[in-house]
Order: structure tokens, then sequence, then C-alpha cells
């Protein structure tokens, strides 16, 4: 089902915006800012994900880059396969993102989370390599993720708004080791996967345990790094309909400054050093085909001696940080 981008109002970007910067903000702390209700947020908010237009879930935190693994999937299979095996591969839970390229090298652009190398191997030789559609395969690992989703945001707010807003309190580095989260843990988390924004009274029913305990344990698995959240809209909401993936070499020497050239323009939703010929893979969400050159042109100019060797056209994201997505994203 397309939907039809005038549904979703000023209120309603305002609203998602918001949520991109504190997805757990009460609507009573947002109220002020965004000059409506409470119950009219929450009214709003309830249509959007209803619709499937919006969502807030619970993704890795800040720890996740300090002991896990990231890794970007490419995998060619027959023509006929391509939906089939979208559909079979999305069932994996290592591959927390799913997209269907236009015929090129590629058919599908898997990204990959695992605890470690020796995992995603397993996973990438035993399982990926194993499917009965499955031609080839390639995959390059996140030396350095310098953009992805969760920083991204849709910039419906003013400077002035989001001053009051205030930044989001970030983690700390070095996170609590998997091995000591426990089973009310794994629980909690499970549930936020589902609906980042469920109320500690609902967790707690959920899971078995009290509002104030469920409120400490995610304080803790917050603040230890473990856990973030992230507000994640269809194209209907962002106005960005058009996905496209370069790959390209810059020189060692100039690889870090990529936070402070690619990563600035605004449509960059994921910017990595990886592993590889290719060192360098960034994706930008853009309001249609034609502004595919537009970007590389920018992103050439703001760093001169990137290469781009490959512009990867993405026609649909069939599963989305572990959510699975209709056509219509």
């Amino acid at each position: 089902m397309v939907l039809d981008p005038v549904t979703v109002s000023e209120l309603d970007l305002a609203l998602v915006h918001a949520l991109q910067v504190r997805p757990r903000a009460s609507w009573s702390d947002l109220a002020p800012l965004l000059g409506a209700t409470a119950v009219t947020l929450a009214r709003r908010w309830e249509r959007l994900t209803e619709e499937g237009l919006a969502w807030v879930s619970a993704v890795p935190g800040p720890a996740f880059a300090h002991g896990g693994c990231t890794a970007f999937v490419f995998l060619r299979c027959a023509p006929a396969a391509r939906e089939r095996l979208a559909a079979r591969v999305a069932e994996l839970p290592e591959a927390v993102t799913v997209e269907l390229l236009a015929p090129g090298r590629a058919d599908l652009m898997l990204d990959v989370l695992a605890s470690d190398l020796g995992t995603v191997h397993r996973f990438v030789d035993e399982e990926l390599a194993a499917l009965p559609d499955v031609l080839d395969v390639e995959c390059v690992f996140a030396t350095s993720l310098y953009a992805e989703g969760s920083r991204w945001r849709l910039g419906s707010l003013d400077a002035s708004q989001l001053s009051v807003l205030g930044r989001p309190r970030a983690g700390d580095a070095t996170g609590t080791p998997l091995a000591d989260l426990s089973a009310l843990d794994r629980a909690l988390l499970d549930t936020l996967v589902r609906d980042g924004r469920t109320r500690l009274t609902e967790l707690a029913g959920l899971t078995g345990t009290s509002a104030a305990t469920a409120r400490r344990r995610l304080h803790r698995l917050t603040t230890g790094g473990v856990v973030a959240f992230r507000c994640d809209v269809a194209p209907a909401v962002s106005g960005l309909p058009v996905s496209v993936t370069f790959r390209g070499h810059a020189p060692a020497h100039d690889v870090n400054r990529l936070h402070r050239t690619l990563a600035t323009l605004t449509e960059c939703r994921l910017l990595a050093a990886v592993t590889g010929a290719a060192n360098v893979l960034a994706t930008y969400w853009l309001r249609d085909i034609g502004a595919v050159q537009q970007r590389e042109t920018a992103a050439c100019a703001h760093l001169p001696a990137l290469h781009i060797t490959e512009r990867v056209l993405g026609t649909r994201t069939v599963k989305r940080m572990g959510h699975l997505l209709d056509g219509a994203g």
C-alpha cells in the first residue's frame, strides 16, 4: 500500500524528529516544545505506529562498537530468486537489515551484527553461502562507523527547539559484558526491540517484575551502553524514497576525515570505513533518482581524494534493524 504523504502533518514530522533525539521522552515533556497537548501527541503517535509510518525500537548501544562486529554482506542470486531469497534471509536474526538492490553485481545487501568475527564468518560461510539460491557472497567489515540510522535526523525542528530538547545522554562506552545480562535483562530487551516506547508498567507486567525493578534494570542497560533507542520512519514520512549506497576508495590518511566531510551531508544515513579494496561505504536517502549524481558530486567535492567505484541503488527494504517492512517501507 502506498501512503499519501499529505496525510503526514507538520506536527507529525516535528514529533518524529523529537523522538529521534529522545525516543522515550514522555508526552508531557514534549507537549510544550511542540505546541500541542500530551493527549494530542499520544494520539498522533498511535496513528503513526498503527499505520507503520514510524516506530521506536531498542538497538545495540555504544558498547557494541567495542565488543561486537558489524559487517555488510552482498549476495548475488538468479533473477527469479531475488524475492524468495530476501524473504528467507530476513528470517535470520543476524541479518538485521535486508535490502533488495537494482540488478547489478549484487542482488541483496545485508547489515549483519554479531558478537565477534568468528560468528560472522560462520553465519556467512555456513548459513548464507549454503542457501540454494545464493550464487556469490561478498562480506566486508566495518572498521569505523561514522554515521548510522540512530543518528540520522528528519530536520523538522529548528535550532531553538533542539536546544530546549537537549542532547540525549550518552552511555558508557565500556558497557556491560553480554555474559552479565540476566534473564530479566534479556526479557526487557526482547520487549523493547518490538516497541521501544513500552511503558515501565507494561514492561513490568510483560516480564513479571515490578515497575521499580524494570526502571532500575533499564537504567543500568542504557547507562552501561548495552542498549540505545532509535526512531525509524517510512518513506512517506521522510520524503526520501531513494536509497543509494556508494562504495569507494580513499587513501588511509583521509579515511578519518569522513566524519567531518561525508557524514555532515544531511541525507547521509550510513557512513563506514570498511575492509576490502573499496574502503568507504556510504548510504544516502534521496528525494529522487536525479539526486544520486548530485550527491556523488557533493561527496567527492567534500573529500576530493575519494574515488567512487560502485553505485548501489536500493529498490526495497525488506527488513530494517530487525523489523520486517512491507512494500511501502
